[in-house]
C-alpha cells in the first residue's frame, strides 16, 4: 500500500511541475533588430514608437505604424534609387491567420532584388523546403533548409547580392549571384540566379530598384538597410 501512495504522490507532483513549467519561448533570429553598419544606406528605419519614413520609396500609400514598421498594401514598393551589388538586411512579419490557421493569402510577399530576382516570403513554418516556400529563389531554387519561424514572429533576411555583369556591347558576361541567410541560417550560398516570377520575361540590367511585393497579404516590414560589398 505504501508503494501505491508513493506512486500517487509522485504522479501528482509531476502534474503540478508540468503545469508550473513556463512555455518555451519561440526561437528568435540572431540578426533581429540589427543596427545598420557604418556607411549603411537606411531604406526603412526602425525606431520603436516612431512610424518609419517612406521618403526613399516610390509608393507613399503603404501604411506606416508608430510601432516602427510599414505594411504591404496599395501596390508594390520600389526604391527611388537604382541599386546593384549589396549586403541587404530586411525584417518582416507574416500576420497569423485566425484560429491558428495559415496566414491569409499564405502570407505571400517577396523581396525582389533589382526588381528581377525574388526571394520568396510565405507562411512556410513546419513545411518542407520547396522552390515556392519562404526563403526560396522563387520557383527557381529551394532553400537548403526551411528556416521559417511561425507567423506573427519577426524574421530576417540577410542577403549578399552581386548584380549581373555586362560587356561594352551590353551582352551579359556574368550571371547575378546571391547568398541568403534566413533567420541566421544560410539557405543559399552564392548561387547564380535569373529573373523570377513576374519578372521572368524582363531583361536583366546592370542596376535597378529594389522592390517589396504587395501580394494581397498585409506583411509587415521594418529595419531595411544595405551596405556595398568591398569585393
Amino acid at each position: 500500500m505504501a508503494s501505491l501512495w508513493v506512486l500517487v504522490v509522485s504522479l501528482i507532483l509531476l502534474a503540478v511541475a508540468a503545469r508550473a513549467a513556463p512555455a518555451p519561448e519561440t526561437e528568435k533570429s540572431p540578426t533581429l533588430a540589427k543596427k545598420p553598419l557604418a556607411g549603411a544606406v537606411v531604406l526603412l528605419a526602425f525606431e520603436p514608437g516612431k512610424a518609419p519614413s517612406l521618403e526613399k520609396w516610390d509608393n507613399k500609400a503603404w501604411e506606416v505604424s508608430p510601432d516602427g514598421y510599414a505594411v504591404a498594401r496599395n501596390g508594390n514598393l520600389c526604391t527611388v534609387d537604382k541599386l546593384a551589388d549589396m549586403h541587404l538586411h530586411v525584417e518582416f512579419n507574416i500576420p497569423p491567420g485566425e484560429g491558428g490557421k495559415r496566414a491569409k493569402g499564405g502570407g505571400n510577399s517577396g523581396v525582389y532584388l533589382m526588381d528581377r530576382y525574388e526571394i520568396q516570403i510565405l507562411d512556410s513554418y513546419g513545411q518542407p523546403a520547396t522552390a515556392n516556400g519562404c526563403g526560396a529563389v522563387y520557383r527557381r531554387i529551394a532553400p537548403k533548409v526551411n528556416a521559417s519561424l511561425p507567423a506573427g514572429e519577426w524574421q530576417t533576411f540577410d542577403i549578399t547580392f552581386h548584380a549581373p555583369r555586362f560587356d561594352a556591347a551590353g551582352k551579359k558576361v556574368k550571371a547575378a549571384r546571391v547568398t541568403v541567410l534566413h533567420n541566421g541560417v544560410k539557405v543559399h550560398d552564392d548561387v547564380e540566379v535569373v529573373p523570377t516570377g513576374q519578372a521572368s520575361n524582363k531583361p536583366e540590367l546592370p542596376e535597378n530598384p529594389l522592390r517589396l511585393q504587395d501580394h494581397g497579404c498585409p506583411v509587415k516590414f521594418r529595419n531595411i538597410w544595405y551596405t556595398k560589398p568591398k569585393d
